[in-house]
This record gives structure tokens, sequence and C-alpha cells, in this order.
């Protein structure tokens, strides 16, 4: 097997290319000498360095070096990359080379590659596929995200299945009875592979959700990573019904209703040890049924409060409220703020063995094992007014609401933080002052928030940078001061900004919390009997010493958490 040697001497640009890119205009000098040295030191190619860098457009790179090296050009977007029948591809092997299988003819097998001095890669997947290679130039950005694909299908296999058996995925019902009546019939296979390939491929690159839409001239799938979506598949739009049908089984939804809504559950067995939990939604469009599948990661709740992204003050705020033996605690934020995983970590510090829990959810996302869970159904009159009522007659210690929406709901849960309960719920406001008037404002009396109201956390999520590819930002002095940092810390401040690599999204890898921990003190308790209005109470938690939603965004830049531009995309109105 060749060596892992020379990563090094494949970063420097051979002159002829570099002089080319000079001559061209696409980079000066300073800028090629820079992007080498930048290369050499992160052991990265030439031509990784110049895309991530966003110094010359991937497209117009990947013409020059394939006039320059004398080699063919492809759009990787027009091929189909299927790595299964080459089992020794390791995602390890993939993303150390920066190569990628095409085709194969015969004995031959055409990588695509970006950087036409990377023979090394050549050598290592001839050595691993025992075929011939011959290299087609592509995109950089294409290739990294085709990789990143190609590492999801690697490890959907790695959790103990291969492509040809995907379709043996267990699905469970209540009970955990198998999914007799769902099975495929063998016409319908490669939906259900396909359907599972989706699924695992979600799993794989820890989306939140999965969407199957369909239009008119054309059926798209996207996956929800990191609070955003990306476009993953378009299937042939004649798959459309066929999808749907293939998800309504496997959530036990009506097959023949297909004008209304419909809400289901699916659980996927991966292994003996392994299941992932998804809840399923249907809604009738113009051109068919669009379904969003949430996937519930009940492990998000065991990551603990370390893992959230509270600042130390925030933290020891939220713990001191929760272990009071009575009071309210209100998490409020927009959908997809991350309230539910809040409420669920809190509920995890409190559920031990001489605490009796109560949840009233609308669905209940995350399974705690000593936590009594109740759905809300109002078909059945269940609604979580009368699961409050229910829960006042079970001996509670803590109870939680999913969401307090009306002044019946909001009068019973002050009653129990008034009669010896924790109680935990979420609202949906901008930020902590404005949930003290949004109360008000349902009608609940301003003496009964004084007394029970003991915490409020507004909360935000922020896409975090990735650490392996993320650089330092030119921001000019001015700029920073209108951004919110002080007028003695711009000249030493260090702020990065996203770059994008084949390990991450466009730049960003996973989320952390920005938070507004808003203690009610007593202060704050004669304002709201006074009737103050959210600027008013606002001002008072800036003087008690309470950080907005920006100050805490700020405070994740100057750490190199996040970025600027994520600050703002979540945090400016």
């Amino acid at each position: 097997m060749v060596p892992e040697t020379n990563i090094e001497t494949s970063s420097a640009p051979p002159t002829g290319f570099g002089s080319r890119l000079v001559a061209r205009g696409l980079l000066t000098d300073d800028q090629l000498r820079e992007a080498t040295r930048i290369a050499r030191t992160q052991r990265i190619s030439f031509i990784t360095q110049l895309v991530q860098s966003k110094l010359v457009n991937p497209t117009a790179l990947a013409e020059i070096a394939a006039t320059e090296f004398h080699l063919p050009l492809a759009d990787l977007n027009a091929f189909t990359i299927d790595i299964a029948p080459y089992p020794k591809l390791t995602e390890r092997l993939l993303r150390m080379q920066h190569a990628l299988p095409l085709l194969q003819r015969g004995k031959k097998l055409y990588v695509a590659i970006s950087d036409p001095t990377n023979l090394h890669a050549l050598d290592e997947l001839k050595f691993a596929t025992a075929l011939a290679t011959e290299a087609i130039l592509v995109e950089e950005n294409k290739l990294a995200a085709a990789i990143d694909r190609a590492a999801t299908t690697i490890q959907s296999a790695s959790l103990g299945m291969d492509e040809a058996d995907l379709e043996n995925i267990e699905v469970v019902k209540e009970g955990d009875e198998r999914d007799e009546e769902g099975a495929a019939s063998a016409e319908d296979a490669p939906i259900v592979r396909y359907v599972n390939k989706i699924l695992m491929d979600a799993i794989g690159r820890g989306a939140s959700d999965v969407h199957f839409e369909p239009y008119e001239k054309n059926y798209r799938i996207r996956l929800r990573v990191d609070g955003v979506l990306y476009q993953v598949a378009t299937p042939p739009t004649s798959m459309g019904p066929r999808l749907a049908a293939r998800i309504k089984v496997l959530a036990r939804m009506d097959l023949t209703e297909r004008r209304k809504p419909q809400d289901g559950r699916m659980k996927l067995r991966l292994s003996p040890t392994k299941s992932i939990d998804f809840r399923v939604n249907t809604l009738p469009t113009l051109w068919g049924e669009k379904i969003v599948a949430r996937i519930l990661d009940s492990s998000s709740a065991q990551l603990g409060i370390d893992a959230l992204g509270y600042e130390p003050e925030q933290k020891a705020k939220y713990l001191k409220a929760l272990h009071r033996p009575q009071g309210m605690i209100l998490i409020t934020g927009p959908t997809g703020s991350g309230k539910t995983v809040s409420l669920y970590t809190g509920l995890n510090i409190l559920n031990t063995e001489g605490v009796n829990i109560s949840t009233a959810e609308d669905p209940a996302e995350i399974n705690l094992p000593g936590v009594n869970q109740v759905n809300i159904n109002t078909r059945v009159d269940l609604t979580f007014a009368n699961a409050l009522r229910a829960f006042l007659r079970q001996d509670p210690d803590v109870i939680m609401v999913g969401e307090i929406r009306d002044l019946e709901t909001a009068s019973i849960a002050i009653k129990a933080a008034q009669t010896g309960h924790m109680v935990l719920s979420t609202l949906h406001t901008n930020d902590a002052p404005k949930t003290l008037t949004r109360l008000l404002n349902m009608g609940v009396p301003a003496y009964n928030i004084a007394s029970t109201v003991t915490l409020i956390i507004a909360q935000r999520l922020a896409r975090k940078l990735c650490p392996l590819c993320k650089r330092h930002a030119q921001i000019p002095r001015d700029e920073l001061i209108r951004e919110g940092f002080g007028a003695d810390e711009v000249d030493t401040l260090e702020i990065f900004q996203a770059v994008g690599c084949s390990q991450c999204s466009d730049g960003y890898k996973g989320r952390t919390g920005l938070y507004q921990v808003m203690e009610i003190s007593e202060t704050m308790g004669r304002l709201i009997m006074e009737g103050a209005n959210a600027i008013t109470l606002a001002d008072q938690a800036r003087k008690e010493g309470v950080h907005d939603l920006r100050a805490s965004a700020l405070r994740k830049v100057r750490a190199g958490i996040i970025d600027l531009t994520e600050a703002n995309r979540v945090t400016v109105d």
C-alpha cells in the first residue's frame, strides 16, 4: 500500500497553475503565497484552500485546472454516486484522500478529484478497489458535498446494515409488535429501500426533520440540519404517491384519506439496542400530500445542562429555580428554538425516585422513563386544562405543561404553582419581559403573576462555527461598535467567520443556545403589580444584570463559537 505521506507536497501549486490564476486576475501574488502557506500549515490541498477561503470561484478554478493539466472536466451533479460495490472504501479513506469513485467501465474506475496533483488518492483507491484508476476533474464544492453524502451512507451501514438490508429495518408499533400489515410487496421493495435510505441519511446527518414535497413538475426531499433546510434528492414526480403511501403505512395513517391532514408516529428499530422515533404529519397540497417526519431524539434530554450553552450565571439561576419547592418556570421563544430540550433537561434533573412528575404535551416528543407523560387529544376533550385538573388529583410534585395557550390553562397552572407544586411550561414570545405582559394580556391577574412566576428563560438556537475551517474575519472597527461591541474591546477582539469544508455544512456544525435568563425579583414583582409595560420591565432586568439575547449572542461571538452573521440572523428582529 502506498504510505500516507507527501500530503504537504501536493498542497503547493505548480508554478504554471499558480501563474495562470494570477495572470487571469483571479489571485494576487500575495494571495497566492498566503493560500499556499495556509494549505501547507493545515495539510490540505491548495485548491481546497482556495475554495474554502472563497478566493476563487470553484467552477472557474476547475476549468483552469482541467486546461492546465489536460484532464477531463465533469459536472458531478450529473452522476449518481454509488459506493456500495466497493466495500473497502471507508469514510476515513474518502475524506483523507478527498476523492470519490464516479463510475466503472470494465476494470477501470473513474475517480472524481478536485486537485489534479492528488495522484496519491488514485493510488489509494486503486489499492482499495483492485481496479485501474483514472482521474476526472470536478468542482471542489460539489466533491466535498458528494463525499459527505457517501460518508452518510457508510455511517448508515455502520449501524449494522448494508444497502441490501435497508428493506429489513423493523417497524415497531405499540406493544412492540412487528409491522405485519405494513409489509411491502415485492414490487414495492425499491420504494421501501428508498424511504429507508432517506430516513437513514437523515439520522446520519443529524437532521431534525425530513420534508417530502410534491410539486407540479418536480418532487424534492429536504433535510433540516442545524435549523436550515438542504435539498438532498429529487425523485421523479411519479414516485410521489408511492412515497406518501409507504410513509403513511409506517406511521399507521389512513391510506384512503388524502383530503385532510393526518398525524402519526413511527419507530424504526435499527438493531436490538437502537431505535429511532419519528413524528409524522401529512398535509394535502395542490399536487399531492406533503409529508414532514420529525426525528425525535430521546438522547437530547440526556446531554445535560452543560451541553446546552448556558453561561455559568444563567445555569446557576436555572438550577436554583428548579430546586425550589414550588413556583413556575416559563421558557419562551419561537418554534424550533429548543424550548422542549430545555424543559426536558430540567425534568431530567428533577427525575428521581422521590419525585412524581406529570407532563401534558401536544404531542410528547421525547420519552423519559420515570415521567408520566400525557398526549393532548382534543377529540376526546383531553385538553391542557383538563389534563392539569387531573394532575392535581395525582399527588404531583412537578408538572410540565407543553404550552400555555389560553387563560383557562394559565389559571390552573398558576393555581398549581401556588399550592406547593413546581410548574414548567412554554410561551411564544420574543423575550423574557414580554412574557409577563403576554400573561397580563391573557387576563391573568398581576398579583398571581408576581407571586408565582420565579424564572423566565427566552432562547434561540444559533449554528456553531466549524472548528476545522473557521477563519479570522476582518471587520472595520466602526462596524463592530455598531454591532454592539464596546469601543474599548474592538481593537483586541478576535472575530471568526464561516468558511465551509467537507466536515461541515457551509461552515457550520452543530448548534448552541442563546439565552436570556430573568429571575422575578421583588422589584420586578412590584413593577408587575403596578402594571408596568415590557419596556419598563426590560430596563429593570438590565439594571439587575440580566443579559438580553443580543448580549448573549455577542458573548458567543467573542468566544469564537458563532459568527456575527449567525448572531444577526437569530437576534435581530
